[in-house]
């Protein structure tokens, strides 16, 4: 037999020997396998779910939508019974009214004050007015007394009158510094009783508030995921009603570290959506993971061991669907996606610059 004729089993070995050195080639997108196309399964829709919990608590009255419901920006989700927060919300603006009742009666007193003050000054100027008329009296008798024509009597009773104006001047400057004292207390007090009015304020806006969290709106438009409370439940702060999510997704796919070398914000992507036949979109990438998915675990890997086998860590790159495709608005987070990045094209001048 010639050595140029191989048995059937010699070529099947050949063949899969060559199989083998290609796949091994495919797989290290070794040449002639190289391409500038990477493509990572470890991809998966993204979005914000929003977890709605009660500020205040109380029994649920009412339950207004249904799992997985659509709904809009400020629509009411839940009440909760909010009889108790509509009395506090009165007993704080009767408290506040009280306050300021009591502050407008600071600024009456004020003004009732200023007059006392207006009116000392009066009995000042009538005293001082006494004691001079008081005065000459008493010069022109000492000069009768002393040339004889008055009795010593005139005399002592013109001292007396004297010392009766002096002590009357006297008593209304006394009555005057009360008077001033008296209004600079009311106006000391004043700020206690503004102070008063602002606490009694705050405590009007808090229970304003407290009455609106008895009514869970929707934060953003979205669809709701499963309705978790019920209606007579009574809930706590804290306690998980149901989930919004909103219609914005995007895709977070994890490459390894020896794919990203050319990768760059506003590179084109082709996204292929398992759930929807192998559809596929577009998008770009619009941002790259500061760290490696490891150094956000709970539990990171202690790579100081004796045995030791590198592994290429994962980066998660993010990536923003392009507008105009219908299709965007039937993806919900979780779902499953291929990415696929060309390397050699040139970002979108509007994507890199966050346009």
């Amino acid at each position: 037999m010639s050595r140029l004729t191989r048995s059937p089993i010699e070529i099947i070995a050949i063949i899969a020997g060559i199989a083998g050195v290609m796949l091994v080639l495919y797989a290290w997108r070794l040449p002639p396998f190289r391409t500038s196309v990477e493509t990572t399964e470890d991809a998966y829709v993204q979005g914000y779910v929003t977890m709605l919990s009660p500020q205040v608590s109380g029994y649920v009255t009412q339950v207004l939508v249904k799992d997985y419901q659509e709904v809009m920006t400020g629509q009411v989700l839940v009440r909760i019974d909010d009889r108790t927060y509509t009395q506090r919300l009165a007993q704080a603006q009767a408290s506040l009214a009280a306050q300021r009742a009591a502050l407008a009666n600071s600024h009456q007193q004020e003004a009732a004050a200023e007059a006392g003050i207006a009116s000392s000054q009066a009995q000042i100027d009538s005293a001082e007015a006494a004691l001079k008329h008081a005065q000459l009296n008493w010069d022109r008798v000492s000069e009768l007394v002393k040339k004889g024509v008055s009795t010593a009597a005139d005399s002592e009773a013109a001292q007396a009158t004297l010392d009766q104006a002096k002590a009357a001047v006297n008593q209304a400057q006394a009555a005057l510094e009360v008077s001033r004292q008296n209004l600079q207390t009311i106006v000391v007090n004043r700020g206690s009783l503004e102070a008063a009015v602002s606490g009694a304020e705050a405590a009007v806006k808090l229970a304003e508030i407290d009455l609106q969290y008895a009514t869970i709106t929707a934060p953003a438009d979205g669809r709701v995921g499963v309705v978790g409370v019920r209606v007579g439940q009574y809930v706590t702060p804290g306690s998980q009603l149901l989930a919004v999510v909103p219609r914005d997704v995007w895709v977070i796919a994890n490459f390894k570290e020896t794919q990203l070398d050319g990768m760059k914000v506003g590179q084109p992507v082709s996204i292929t959506v398992d759930a929807f036949s192998h559809q596929r979109l577009s998008g770009h990438i619009e941002s790259f993971s500061p760290a490696a998915g490891s150094e956000f675990a709970v539990i990171k890997p202690d790579n100081a061991t004796g045995n030791f086998t590198k592994i290429a860590q994962r980066v998660g790159v993010r990536i923003a669907f392009d507008e105009g495709q219908p299709l965007t608005a039937a993806l919900t987070p979780g779902l499953s996606v291929v990415v696929s990045v060309d390397k050699s094209s040139q970002p979108r001048l509007a994507a890199a610059l966050g346009g």
